[in-house]
């Protein structure tokens, strides 16, 4: 995989601005998989076929084949039975969607990877982190039917903590692509230009945002945004007495306040990254600016029953979050 004895026969702007096209279709899905999720449309296709499964059904018989199979899972005996055709063709369009730009990641990554290494375009001691990506990318589909598998023996819907794991993934798998990405930019730049390193202050940031994405993930999976549509009480107060009873109200409970601590670490990080960077608060703009719209994003989809575009914003601006952070903590690390 490794390619070119010195970095300067590579191509590395051309790499970088590649994998910047990748990460912009990682973060299409997570906003498209938000979407299936708040649908209910995730489990409207029940079986697994990576290749045969991309030619969507084009005949009346084809049809009434995928609605017999969803017929039989738990989900329709149990939420929707009496469900129409067309209703069924409108989840299904969300759930084919999803898994269609899963499949288009994965040419869009593999694709050119093969074509880079044959042309020897991949600089010295990239390749291993483009094949780790690639695996990453396989990997997550794997986790992603996994998860849609839980749903379709005993269960009316899918794992919340399957869904938080195949949230976890994407939102790793697009850091890695930035900070890949910007590696490359730096070595297009200054040919003897060095990966940047992860910082301890970078560390403890990434892990208040991934505790923050993964209790959004099990508000999603538990619909739990739906039981106190009210803000800043939850009932009538601001700690709901069935907090120790109900898993839900636990979970909604945590994502709300633990906003709040994950964004003050955000902004702390931010200001340490322009102190190091010397960026003139560039980083505590961007991810003070994101974070704020992101908890007034929260407490609009609260408030508004969970409307499904104020919800795909949320999911999407959470990304952009995972992209900037990323972002700073390189910058930060370059420098250090």
């Amino acid at each position: 995989m490794e390619s070119g004895s010195a970095p300067r026969r590579g191509r590395p702007r051309a790499l970088a601005w590649w994998l910047v096209a990748v990460a912009a279709l990682v973060i299409l899905m997570v906003v498209v998989g938000g979407i299936t999720r708040l649908t209910e449309s995730g489990l409207s296709i029940t079986r697994w076929a990576p290749v045969s499964g991309a030619i969507p059904p084009l005949s009346a018989a084809e049809w009434q084949a995928e609605f017999a199979a969803y017929q039989a899972t738990p989900e329709y005996r149990l939420l929707t039975h009496g469900m129409s055709l067309a209703d069924f063709q409108r989840i299904f369009f969300w759930e084919y969607l999803h898994r269609l730009i899963g499949r288009l990641i994965g040419l869009a990554f593999a694709i050119p990877f093969a074509v880079f290494a044959l042309k020897r375009w991949i600089p010295a001691g990239y390749g291993w982190r483009l094949a780790a990506l690639l695996a990453l990318g396989g990997l997550q589909g794997a986790v992603g039917w996994w998860m849609v598998a839980s749903g379709l023996v005993d269960r009316p819907d899918v794992s919340h903590v399957r869904l938080a794991v195949h949230l976890s993934l994407a939102c790793l798998i697009l850091a890695g692509l930035v900070w890949t990405a910007l590696d490359l930019f730096a070595l297009a730049r200054d040919p003897v230009a060095r990966p940047a390193r992860l910082t301890g202050v970078a560390i403890a940031a990434g892990i208040a945002l991934a505790i923050q994405l993964v209790l959004g993930a099990f508000v999603a999976g538990l619909d739990a945004g739906r039981i106190y549509g009210q803000w800043p009480l939850m009932g009538s107060g601001l700690m709901p007495g069935e907090i120790g009873e109900d898993a839900r109200v636990f979970w909604q409970f945590l994502h709300r306040w633990w906003a709040f601590a994950a964004a003050g670490v955000l902004v702390w990080f931010g200001l340490r990254a322009d102190a190091v960077a010397g960026t003139g608060q560039r980083f505590t703009h961007h991810l003070g600016g994101l974070v704020t719209l992101q908890i007034g994003l929260g407490i609009a989809t609260l408030v508004s029953g969970v409307a499904i575009g104020l919800a795909a914003l949320h999911q999407a601006v959470a990304a952009l979050i995972v992209a900037t952070l990323t972002w700073a903590a390189h910058r930060a690390g370059s420098a250090a």
